[in-house]
Order: C-alpha cells, then structure tokens, then sequence
C-alpha cells in the first residue's frame, strides 16, 4: 500500500471504486448546468430512481380495522392494522390533539432502526403509561426520555406511526424461515428483554438474507420500505381528520432514510425532516458503510446521484436536515458536503429560504433541541 494512502474500507481499492464514478457531477444531477428545467427533471429523474430501486406497487388502500381507542396524556390515539399483499398484518397509531376539531396537516413518523426490528412504532409513539423497560431505555437513548410523535401530535397535528418492513408487526418470523437458520430462537418464546436481545442478534445476522433475496426477485430493500410507507402516507392522507394538502414526514437515522425516500419521490409530501442520515455515498463507500444496514443502498444509482440528491428531487418543497456532529455513523466532512450538495440544488431552484440544515452537538440521536426545530419547521410550513 501507498503510505500516503488514507486508511478506508476497502484498502488499496477504495481510491479506485471511487474513481469509477464519485469523483465527477453524477449524469443526473440538477447541480449539472445542462439540466435546466425543475419540473422536468424532478419527474425523468423519480422515474430513474424508481426503476433503479425496483419499484414495487402494492394496490388498493387496503381496510383498516381500529383495534383500541382513548387519551393518553392529551393525545388521542387510534391503535389500527391493515393487511398489506405479503407478512403479518401492519399495526400502526394515529395521534392527535384531544379535542381536535375539523382538518388538521398531519405527519408520518417514521420509526428508526436502533438494531432493534422486534419493536417498530412504540419507538416513537406511546399509548400508555405502563411500557416495559426496554422501550423507555429506547426513548431515552435516542430521543431525550420522549415519544416525540406523541409531542408533534399535542401541537396540532394528526401524527401517524406504523411499523416498517422486518419490524414491529412487520417483521420476519422465525416459524416462517428454515429451522437450519433459526438458531434455536422461536417466536412463542420472546417474553423477556433476554430472548427479545436474541431475536433482535438472529434479525441483524438476517439482513444480508433478506436483502440479497430481494435483489433476487428484482426489486430491493428501499423499494418495499417505500412502497409500505407511500401506503401508510395514503391511509393517513385518506383520513375526514386529516388536510391532505399539509402533508409532513419525519424520522431519525432509519427514519431519516426512509425521509430521504419517501420526501424525496413522493410529492405528496409538502415538507420533510431528515434527522441522523445525510452524508454522500463516498461517505459510505470508503468510510462508513459497516456501520449501516442493507437498507440504503440502490444498485447504478451512484452514477446518476449522490446520495442527499435524492431528497433534493423535492426542491422546492421546504426540507430541514437535523445532523449530530459526534455521529459516529457519517464523517462529518462528508456531512458538510451532503449540505453544501442539497444548498446548491435549492439556490438553482430559487428556493435558499426552504431547505436548512444544522449541526447539533451530541452523538446520534433525536433529542428535544432538535425536535423542537423540527417542530418549529412543520409550522412554519404545515400551518401557514
């Protein structure tokens, strides 16, 4: 190795790999001075980017069934299901202010990963005063001790929350894959925060299973988390309680990828906030993609975008990026780079006033300074 070769991933292949197409204007990105029309581009380029995922339709707004109902704390909350083509029924929470009245803008909250797939929306959301430990432990690691749909929901807005693809209600069950790969876990047995831990270590090792799988049958984990999260923004969007004109989505780390999805090919979407997941794909090429999941990555499409020019392809709807600085899963430079990309493709479209991004201190995580900027955004936007 050169000694004057910077350390990554890959050793002495990591300057090559980035050679082959990171180091020049991606072919299809609005930065390009040949691309001139926003209206064009944003609707060719969602077309790319939907093919390149291996876009998946799930059909018709599927029957939701209310399976509990009340007030929590202020909030009124609707525990729901709806069977989707394919796993176990998706539950889901609606929130809203008690005592709210006509048509509110409303919010999809979407849950982060945090290696943990047995929970999904209690991640952010909560329905009652009794949660077992390991939930409380979750909300206080990543989100200051709150259930922040919760408090987006006490501020005026109808806040859904619905377990992702492989977790929560979604997730992949050991009495459906072969016994040689279940290592000795089953699903009648996790009844304590041990034998959840244990589940939650077989999900991780599946991951590389279930993404390679879905290669296999031509489409990949982006699109499914896409195609169940556009569903999920159609129940809501479906809603009498509901303006589907004010439309938000939000969510930290995961849930900020999936922000960078669903915000960035979804127009129905009027203002997004990405939290703890913005960095370039050289970022992740040479640096950090061990510390990520199956879960981000779209085959070719490196050559047509970076990766923050995905949620770009929502300019010039307004779009906040909350980042930490001491984020362990992104460099930081790169993270500034990731800023600078998404400031460049919003002053093109004339748009500098509705796209921020700010840097917190901390590690990663979602705490109450950045919800209440968070917050603050939606109103701006959502309510005026």
């Amino acid at each position: 190795m050169n000694n004057q070769q910077e350390l990554n991933l890959i050793g002495s292949y990591g300057p090559w790999a980035k050679s082959l197409n990171l180091e020049k204007l991606p072919s299809h990105s609005f930065r390009n001075p040949g691309i001139t029309d926003l209206d064009t581009w944003r609707t060719s380029t969602r077309k790319l980017v939907s093919e390149r995922m291996g876009a998946v339709e799930l059909g018709s707004i599927p029957k939701v069934t209310v399976h509990r109902s009340g007030i929590y704390e202020g909030v009124s909350f609707e525990e729901i299901s709806y069977q989707l083509p394919s796993g176990n029924p998706t539950k889901a929470v609606i929130l809203k202010p008690e005592n709210a009245k006509g048509k509110l803008p409303a919010i999809l909250g979407l849950h982060c990963h945090g290696g943990n797939k047995f929970l999904g929306l209690d991640k952010i959301s909560r329905t009652r005063a009794d949660l077992p430990s390991y939930i409380v432990d979750h909300h206080d690691t990543y989100y200051e001790g709150r259930a922040w749909a919760n408090e987006a929901a006490k501020l005026g807005y109808v806040v859904m929350v619905h377990d992702a693809f492989a977790f929560g209600s979604r997730r992949v069950m050991l009495e459906d894959v072969p016994e040689s790969i279940r290592q000795g876990i089953t699903d009648f047995s996790l009844d304590t925060e041990e034998k959840i831990n244990a589940y939650n270590s077989w999900a991780s090792n599946h991951e590389h299973i279930l993404a390679k799988s879905l290669f296999c049958a031509g489409t990949s984990w982006p699109a499914v988390f896409l195609a169940e999260d556009q569903m999920a923004l159609s129940i809501l969007a479906a809603r009498e309680d509901v303006d589907d004109t004010k439309l938000g989505c939000a969510g930290l780390s995961g849930g900020g990828l999936r922000t960078v999805m669903l915000g960035g090919l979804d127009p129905r979407i009027s203002c997004a906030v990405a939290v703890g997941f913005m960095t370039t794909w050289t970022d992740l090429l040479l640096y950090k993609s061990y510390t990520h999941t199956w879960m981000s990555y779209v085959p070719i499409l490196p050559k047509e975008l970076d990766f923050p020019e995905i949620l770009s392809l929502r300019a010039p709807l307004p779009t906040l990026v909350l980042n930490d600085i001491e984020d362990n899963l992104f460099t930081l430079s790169e993270m500034k780079k990731a800023d600078q990309i998404l400031g460049e493709v919003y002053a093109k479209a004339k748009a500098t006033d509705r796209y921020r991004c700010t840097f917190h201190p901390g590690p990663h995580k979602f705490d109450k300074a950045m919800q209440e900027e968070a917050f603050a955004w939606f109103d701006q936007w959502l309510k005026a």
